[in-house]
Order: structure tokens, then sequence, then C-alpha cells
């Protein structure tokens, strides 16, 4: 260890304990997130227990000149969360606790160390749940740095639409608090949506203060199959106009389908495949918005495939959907995965999934395709043995063509996995001018240039570190 690295670890231990951590596990478990190849080890981690504790790690960061990335459950997709090599890595998992839920104002204040699941479990004693659901049981914090969203955003929206309050530390010492109670405000900048999606650029999240809905008392899923994808995706549209708004409305294409038959041993029909759920008061509720998807996948051509009313019965209606993971570790083992992540207008989002089609086809590439399609999210399920050269340089022509055309129709280059490290490229073609904007900001709040740097905003190319 360096002089001068031993100087601020010391300063660190002297703030902090043995909040302070330069185990090898620890920082080997700080150096890899779930979706990136890459190892960043840090030089330290500072587990904090509190707000307190992320003002005492950021003062000596700030006096030091050491860079911080906040860590939630290492869930990141595209490398938001990995540190600075030899920097700190600030794990918030300890910023855990739970507020009571109010049920007349419906929110409840936690931690952003507070995992989705874990939440959930607590508030379904109340007859509330809190809905963004990215799959992962990502953290609070986490969720919040990265927009996060999934299957239940075309009813209840991302993070940003469901955190009404929001505590920032900054690297100067302030802390914000952003945001309010109240379900309406023309007071103000929103600097609140602000740091939603900044990944931990701009100051570290302390607390949340999140919006709850009642648990629906009655649902309902149906599992429809069409002709074609584009067929799919109108019926989408088709069943909006008919005042359909779902709970969930997911998609995957026929050769995942395929797929999931036969890990699963099912005998669904091999055809572009469209999920659905519904919920409402009562059971008259739910059958009319079951009616609602039958007649739009009708006028589509789409047939039920299926039909479930009871808990049990939609879990396994579903089972193929949430099995699509699984069935690609199946069909290939051995291989290492990356997941393409676009937005695009649902008036484009038919194009879109026919290109991405088109391109595993033009490389030679087989990968599911699934979408959380009545948002217009989609993403290509990339596959390949982890040292295979040449596969990887055609997924990445892949996925960048794709990302460029998300960005050409209007759309975004990333969905709900945030910017992190490998979605850098892109920001200026999407943004324009405005990315310059983002960096002006991020130099008011970090001018040192401490907090995650290199991540959103940062240079492409300027990111130190190795592959694993």
């Amino acid at each position: 260890m360096t002089e001068v690295a031993s100087g601020w670890l010391d300063r660190l231990r002297e703030r902090l304990g043995e909040r302070v951590s330069v185990s090898p596990g620890d920082l080997n478990a700080h150096a890899h997130d779930e979706g990136t190849p890459y190892t960043f080890t840090p030089g330290a981690v500072v587990f904090a227990g509190s707000e307190a504790d992320v003002l005492a790690t950021l003062a000596v960061a700030r006096e030091e000149r050491v860079p911080v990335t906040p860590w939630g459950a290492g869930t990141s997709l595209e490398g938001a969360a990995l540190p600075m090599p030899g920097g700190l890595s600030l794990d918030l998992s300890g910023l855990d606790t739970v507020g009571e839920a109010d049920a007349v104002g419906l929110t409840v204040t936690a931690g952003p160390g507070v995992r989705r699941v874990a939440l959930n479990r607590r508030l379904r004693p109340h007859g509330l749940f809190f809905p963004v659901d990215p799959g992962a049981d990502a953290s609070l914090g986490g969720m919040a740095a990265t927009n996060a969203s999934g299957t239940t955003t075309v009813r209840y929206g991302g993070m940003r639409e469901n955190v009404a309050v929001l505590r920032v530390a900054l690297m100067d010492g302030r802390v914000l608090t952003l945001g309010s109670g109240a379900r309406k405000s023309s007071s103000g900048y929103a600097l609140k949506q602000l740091f939603i999606g900044s990944e931990g650029t701009l100051g570290v999240i302390t607390s949340l203060t999140l919006r709850l809905h009642p648990l629906p008392p009655a649902t309902a899923s149906v599992q429809l199959a069409f002709p074609d994808v584009a067929d799919a995706v109108l019926a989408s549209v088709t069943a909006r106009g008919l005042g359909v708004t779902p709970e969930r409305l997911e998609f995957v294409d026929a050769a995942t389908v395929r797929a999931v038959n036969r890990h699963r041993s099912r005998r669904d029909p091999e055809a572009p495949t469209l999920w659905a759920e519904v919920a409402g008061r009562d059971a008259a509720d739910v059958a009319s918005g079951l009616a609602g998807l039958r007649e739009a996948a009708e006028l589509h051509g789409g047939v039920v495939v299926g039909e479930a009313r009871t808990p049990e019965a939609q879990g396994e209606l579903w089972a193929a959907r949430h099995g699509v993971y699984d069935a690609l570790r199946a069909a290939w083992p051995g291989h290492a995965t990356r997941i393409g992540d676009v937005c695009v207008p649902l008036s484009a989002l038919a194009g879109t999934a026919a290109l991405a089609l088109r391109l595993l086809e033009e490389q030679g590439l087989t990968a599911p395709l699934v979408g959380h399609i009545g948002d217009g999210n989609l993403h290509l399920l990339m596959h390949a043995p982890p040292g295979d050269a040449d596969a990887w340089a055609r997924i990445d022509h892949v996925l960048h063509e794709l990302a460029a055309h998300a960005i050409a129709v209007g759309g975004t280059c990333t969905g709900e996995h945030g910017v992190g490290l490998r979605k850098r490229a892109y920001l200026r073609a999407e943004h324009g001018d405005a990315l310059d904007m983002m960096r002006d900001l991020k130099a008011l709040f970090d001018p040192h240039g401490l907090l995650n740097p290199g991540k959103v905003v940062g240079d492409p190319d300027g990111f130190p570190g190795r592959l694993s």
C-alpha cells in the first residue's frame, strides 16, 4: 500500500473504526457486479450504518481526494456500482431501517440499503405494496440511482414516479431533503429528479420516502400468442385504446418460447407471445380486463394460450416468462451473458423488434428477445463463451446498432439499466449539447470529480481497470 493510501485509510479508521475493511473477501465482493465482465478492486470498503457514517466518509474523501462509489446490492447491469480501482466503495446496505407505513398518505420512508423484496414482505400485512419491480432483488438506493423500472412500469411508472422525498448527502458536507409528501407542488426546481438516475455521481442517497399502492383485491392473467411480432405489439396498443391498463404486459419472441418449452417441458405455441396481468376491485373488474385483452388479441390474429385467476394458476402461467433466463443458461451452459436494453416510442416498437431479430440473423447469433412491451422497452439476452472474442465482437455490433437505432427513432440507449460504463458513448448522440450541461452540473456538485468518477457523463475511454 502506498504512503498516501495508508494516510487516508488511517483517517478513515479514526472516524469510522471497524466499519472500514481492507479484507480480501470484502474488496473482492465489491470489485464485480452482476452484469459486466470487469474487475475493479477498491482500496477499501466502508460499511456505513448511518447518514453520519456517509458524511464522515465523504469528508475524508474530499480532504484526501479519494474517489468514492456508492454500493447497494451489486445488481447493476452496466457497471454503475463498480469502484475506481484503489478508491473507496461505500456500502450502504447497513442503512436498512424502514419506518411505519402511512396507510392514509400511502408512503413509507426507508434507507437506501433496504431490499425491494424485504420491503414488500413488510408492507403486505398492511395491504400495501411498492410497485417498482426490476426483477432483481435490488436495493432501494440503487433503484433510485438508476431510475429503475421493470414489469410493472406500464401501470405504475418507474422510480421517478414513485419516490416522494429523497435525502442526499453531498460531497461538500451538506445534506439535501428533496421533494415532499404532497401529491403535487409548483415550488422550486425539481432537484429530486436530477438525483434519481444520476448513479451516485452527484450525491449519496441516505433516505427515500416512497409512494405505495393498495394491493389489488382481485387479479387475473392471460397468455396470448400471435402470428408475428408486429401483431403482438399492435395488440398491446389496441388493448390500451380499449381502456385496459394492465398491471404487467410482457413479450417474448418465438425462439425464446421454444427454448422455454424445452427447458420446462411445456407445450406452448412457439410464436411471439404476450403475458398480461389485470387487476380490479372484484371478479367482474378483472373479467372486463381479460375481455378487453382477448378482443385486442383477436383483432390482430392472436389466440388465448392460457388464462388464470387464482394466485397458484397465475404463478404457473407466468412461469414461462420468468423462466427465460434459466432456459438460456440451460441451453448454453458455461456462456457469459450481456443484456441489451433500449426503449423506443410505441410507434417504433415493432420495427425495433424486427431489427433486433434481423441483426441476430445477420451476425449468426441466437438470443432471447424479451420486452416490457407496454412501455416500449426491449431486451436482448446476448450470450457466448467468455473467451470467444469473435462472438463478443459480433454481440457488440448488434447491441451498438440497436442502441443507435433506438436513439435515431426518438428513443433511448437505456430504458432501465442505466448508463454506468457501457452506455456512455451514446449520450452525445442522445442528448446533444445537453450533455455539456450535465457535465457542468456534475462539476457544480462534485468539483473534484470524486463521486463515482467516470460514470454516466464521463469520458467513454477514460475509466481504468481490467477485464476479468
